[in-house]
């Protein structure tokens, strides 16, 4: 089985060897190319196709999140994973609208990013433990609102509910389909009709809608 093919891109030299250096370490992980800035990083995705890129936020010429749109656009097949120090919500938000499927801080052990490798290459969602607090005190419903499920919420069949529940709890393609037993190729169909039922985009919007909604609390989101 061939290695997963990784590019990195950051505008610092010395992380980029820094998380070569990490990447290395994992026999099933090759990295195919270095840019230093998000042009660079555009033609060197188009040059080595990558299985999985890895990109910083802020860089000079263009800008992470623009470099995002443009390769997802041009390499709809490479997955991509926001590492950076930026833990605000707003950017986590555009990253993933824009088409990543991890986000993974700086601080974070060496032993994550391989995971978030690992995990994006298999068309999952990954996101940082340090950042999961953010992305639910951004989207905590009010307390003082009464909770109605939206009407979409019905169309959804009731294994559909059942596995919409399970992603916005945070688990794995391949945890579900274990529980549930059923192939992965059966739950990311189901992941694609429930975000099109209920017009999401990513998975930030659909942890929002579940917490909002009621739909899980919480203390269940386990990203």
């Amino acid at each position: 089985m061939r290695p997963i093919r990784v590019l990195i891109a950051d505008d610092h030299i010395m992380v980029q060897e820094g998380l070569k250096s990490i990447l290395d370490n994992a026999p099933d992980i090759e990295v195919v190319g270095q840019a230093k800035d998000g042009q660079e990083a555009i033609l060197s995705a188009k040059k080595t196709r990558p299985d999985v890129l890895l990109i910083d936020i802020a860089m000079p010429l263009l800008t992470g999140i623009d470099a995002i749109q443009i390769i997802r656009e041009a390499l709809p097949e490479t997955r991509i994973v926001v590492v950076t120090m930026f833990h605000k919500e707003p950017y986590i938000r555009q990253a993933f609208e824009y088409g990543a499927l991890g986000y993974v801080l700086k601080t974070s052990p060496a032993s994550e990013l391989i995971n978030a490798v690992r995990h994006v290459f298999k068309g999952e969602y990954y996101l940082s433990p340090q950042i999961k607090d953010t992305v639910i005190h951004s989207y905590i419903r009010n307390p003082q609102k009464p909770r109605q499920v939206p009407s979409n919420y019905d169309r959804l069949s009731d294994r559909e509910k059942q596995v919409f529940r399970m992603i916005a709890k945070g688990q794995s393609t391949k945890t579900i389909a274990d529980i549930l037993n059923i192939s992965p190729k059966t739950v990311a169909k189901h992941r694609a009709n429930i975000m099109e039922k209920l017009n999401v985009k990513d998975l930030i919007s659909l942890i929002k809608y579940a917490l909002n909604n009621g739909i899980i609390e919480p203390d269940e989101f386990k990203l």
